[in-house]
């Protein structure tokens, strides 16, 4: 998976699309990320005695990695990743409309 936590995102597909955010969490075998306040659902949760109470909770599910796009910090637009390795054999992601670096090295 070419994303990672603290990535920018677009929202591409599906009841919260053209919002942005950021990865909070990544499951790479279900090509699913977690992403602050999108996809956010409600539930009605019974009381379990006096320590917790009821109510309705709103959580956060996860999305499919085909229905988001990574947000490029250099250029402000949808791109997609691509890598490059210098000559020291460290590989770095890339944009790959500005080829600026995208997050950490």
């Amino acid at each position: 998976m070419k994303l990672k936590i603290g990535d920018t995102i677009l929202v591409t597909a599906g009841k919260d699309g053209g919002k942005t955010g950021k990865i909070t969490k990544t499951f790479p075998r279900l090509n699913k990320v977690l992403v602050e306040g999108i996809n956010v659902y409600k539930k009605h949760v019974k009381a379990q005695g006096q320590g917790k109470p009821g109510g309705i909770i709103e959580f956060e599910r996860p999305l499919p990695t085909g229905n988001i796009a990574i947000m490029c910090s250099t250029c402000k637009q949808q791109t997609r990743i691509g890598f490059r390795s210098d000559k020291s054999g460290v590989k770095t992601r890339i944009c790959r409309k500005c080829e600026a670096t995208i997050g950490k090295s």
